[in-house]
């Protein structure tokens, strides 16, 4: 060829593959890549040792482009290297699909409140209202902090937050969350937290840290990789020394590694997996389900065992008082509750129609797992003991005064939500509470529970969860949950109405607070496990074969960039039905 046509030819290979190209040298330089690259070979965003820097599929393009070039394969070089940018194109555009599903609850994030200050309404950052302060929220307005209504009705569109597609009517009382969108009438709200401890800046940080809680099978991916990469760049090496020592012809012997090479590159492994997972975990987001981290996917796959809290959990946990014995019972126990979050506690006090006085209450005490104690008035020590069956028993100085019957109505999807976990093969569904054993067994009886253990302290429930061969899910979302939450292979939270603790030591939050929200996750999750086996299968069978074919000759260029970029591709477009539940 004459030498102008070279030119030509290395030309057009400096202007295709020179992103592939500076990518290696400044691997080889030692300087750091970019996200995008490091997500590719399996840096966890930590600086590498410099071997495990140069070596990865970046390196194994640019040797065999070269090598192509070098015995005058100009059209299979070009090929290998316009493939590769081609295939990175179309990886790039399925990875912004699956992150899409994730990045859209960035908009939830609110952009303004109107806070009432000085008796005018200003239009201010949320970040810069404090607790107590007075919004107002207009028709299409989105709600900018958590707050709960006192003057005002409306409905809110709350798909953003929890994936429910009907919009939930709100009144005087209610509480409203940061993110929700206001669909028809002016409220007026009292900020209760500030932005950074809203509903809106927690599923922001456990979506943008999600990435960092890798499964084991991406680990694995990425120490494979880690190993595998110079181990076939040595064997390719090797490869073409033992045919040209065996009197092979050396452009021949060369193209035979080079397809080696080129086939062996493991990107379809490092990017389909990951992408996988994180395809999943949108998925979920777009249902309302929040999950903490690949790993956490990994595991709810396992689901063998799954126990429920009770109160806010299986049931509404807004309670009504049915009976009180007189009037003075009930105030008593208004005040001992005065300052409990309790769902008791505030059916309590929304009974009572007199009007409460603080500096009434001189002395307050939780009682871990069973009630509360006040003095009242200074000489009355009132007791409200929970946990004996639908009611409450309040006691005046050590005398019990009075019983007060409440009851809780059990979640309209609850049995739904038991009967779809043993479709899925669940071997075991219970539950634990704090509540009598007639309350508990009622419920139980209702949804149809394999077991349930009643009249339990928060470390009776922790100590109480069962071994299993898979994995034990703990589904709670109160306070005295957490540790129960943080003890069991996967803890899953009510989000709506779940507290702050329980939501930071959970590994799943259900933000629609509906039980059959969990075995849509459960499918996901097994959705996702079983399309990452379906990648590493394919990707591996397919290498074996090319690199078999490539080392004796049989396999070309185009079958080894197919073994490469196409495998990927196809794994890529497989991992992205994770983002689906069907």
């Amino acid at each position: 060829m004459r030498w102008y046509f070279i030119l030509l030819w290395a030309a057009a290979y400096i202007a295709v593959g020179y992103p592939t190209f500076a990518k290696t040298v400044r691997n080889i330089l030692g300087r750091e890549c970019d996200d995008d690259d490091c997500a590719c070979h399996g840096d966890d965003n930590e600086r590498e040792s410099l071997f495990n820097r140069i070596f990865d599929e970046n390196l194994l393009m640019a040797v065999a482009a070269i090598g192509a070039f070098a015995i005058g394969e100009y059209v299979e070089g070009a090929a290998v290297l316009v493939l590769y940018r081609f295939g990175e194109y179309l990886q790039d555009k399925a990875t912004g699909r699956s992150r899409g599903s994730i990045e859209a609850l960035m908009d939830i994030r609110p952009d303004f409140a109107n806070v009432r200050r000085n008796g005018a309404t200003e239009r201010v950052t949320p970040e810069s209202v404090t607790v107590g302060e007075i919004i107002v929220v207009a028709p299409g307005e989105r709600v900018p902090l958590d707050a709960e209504i006192f003057d005002g009705r409306t409905s809110l569109d709350t798909a953003a937050l929890t994936g429910e597609p009907l919009p939930r009517d709100v009144g005087i009382g209610d509480t409203i969350l940061a993110g929700m969108v206001n669909i028809s009438g002016v409220i007026t709200a009292t900020v209760i937290r500030p932005y950074g401890e809203s509903a809106t800046a927690r599923i922001l940080e456990m979506t943008q840290n999600a990435a960092a809680h890798k499964a084991k099978t991406e680990r694995f991916i990425t120490r494979f990789a880690r190993y595998y990469t110079p181990s076939v760049v040595g064997a390719a090496i090797l490869l073409a020394v033992i045919l040209i020592a065996a009197g092979g012809n050396i452009a021949d012997s060369v193209r035979r590694a080079l397809v080696f090479l080129v086939a062996s590159c493991p990107c379809a492994l490092v990017i389909s997996v990951p992408l996988t997972f994180f395809a999943g975990i949108g998925g979920a987001a777009k249902l309302g389900i929040l999950v903490k981290g690949a790993n956490y996917l990994e595991q709810l796959a396992k689901a063998d065992v799954v126990v429920f809290d009770k109160t806010g959990t299986l049931t509404t946990g807004k309670f009504t008082v049915i009976n009180a014995p007189d009037p003075r019972v009930l105030e008593l126990a208004a005040y001992a509750e005065f300052y409990s979050t309790h769902p008791i506690a505030v059916s309590i006090r929304n009974a009572y129609s007199g009007t409460l006085v603080e500096t009434r209450i001189t002395e307050y005490e939780e009682i871990a797992g069973r009630g509360v104690r006040a003095v009242v008035d200074g000489a009355a020590v009132i007791e409200v003991i929970r946990g004996s069956g639908a009611g409450v028993d309040v006691y005046e100085n050590g005398v019990v005064i009075g019983r007060i019957e409440l009851s809780d109505t059990i979640k309209s999807d609850a049995k739904d939500a038991v009967a779809r976990l043993r479709d899925l093969g669940v071997r075991q569904i219970g539950m634990f509470t704090g509540d009598a054993s007639a309350e508990a067994d009622r419920v139980s009886a209702q949804i149809g529970l394999d077991f349930v253990r009643s009249g339990l302290l928060p470390h009776e429930k922790t100590e109480q969860l069962p071994e299993s061969n898979g994995a034990v899910v703990f589904v709670g979302d109160g306070i005295n949950d957490a540790p129960t939450l943080k003890r069991a292979d996967v803890g899953v939270a009510m989000g709506g109405i779940g507290s702050d603790a329980a939501l930071e030591s959970a590994d799943i939050v259900l933000m629609s607070d509906e039980p059959s929200r969990l075995p849509d996750a459960i499918k996901i999750a097994r959705k996702t496990q079983t399309i990452v086996r379906q990648n590493i299968v394919f990707a591996l069978a397919v290498k074996a074969v090319v690199l078999i074919l490539g080392a004796a000759g049989i396999a070309t260029m185009w079958a080894a960039v197919f073994s490469d970029v196409g495998v990927a591709l196809l794994a890529v477009l497989n991992a992205t039905r994770a983002r689906a539940l069907k």
